[in-house]
């Protein structure tokens, strides 16, 4: 997605956890701010640096904590074909069709929070509250708890897989 949250499809032609070359529909201007989607990585941040054949690169804007996670997954996906490795993830992630929603605390509190993605067992959300792991939730209707604290929000592990056909309806 670029500053003028058009998006477009895009493929990873090259990638380190500073900076990954995409092949895009369209180039973007240099100095303007990215957020792409990646399979296997997820949301990814940064600032187009130049621009290449069919698409550009981009330098990843990330904590130096974000970067050594990403440095791990990239060594896993290199890896994972050689060691015979199975995949991590249960289920794909996905885009939420409305990404805002409360997330309800143990006590009750409501706090709106923006689903960044999801799958069909879990959830990254976008928000200023931190309860402590292992913690039960609500995401829209839908039970968790909370599994990990990402620089921006939680990670949520829905308390039953959920039903693909219903999943965006229960987030409301």
């Amino acid at each position: 997605m670029l500053e003028n949250k058009q998006e477009y499809p895009c493929q990873v032609i090259n990638m380190s956890p500073g900076g990954v070359a995409l092949i895009a529909p369209i180039r973007g201007e240099i100095g303007e701010r990215v957020i792409a989607y990646i399979d296997h990585i997820g949301r990814i941040e940064g600032k187009i640096v130049r621009k290449i054949e069919g698409g550009f690169a981009l330098t990843v804007d990330a904590t130096s904590r974000k970067r050594d996670k990403l440095a791990s997954q990239l060594t896993w996906l290199a890896n994972r074909h050689i060691l015979d490795l199975p995949e991590d993830r249960r289920h794909e992630r996905q885009q939420p069709k409305a990404p805002i929603t409360k997330l309800i605390l143990e006590d009750g509190t409501e706090h709106i929070c923006q689903v960044l993605d999801l799958s069909l067992s879990g959830a990254a959300v976008k928000t200023k509250v931190r309860p402590k792991i292992g913690k039960p939730v609500k995401v829209g209707k839908i039970r968790a708890r909370v599994v990990r604290h990402l620089e921006d929000g939680l990670a949520i592990e829905f308390a039953a897989v959920q039903d693909r056909n219903m999943l965006d309806e229960n987030l409301r």
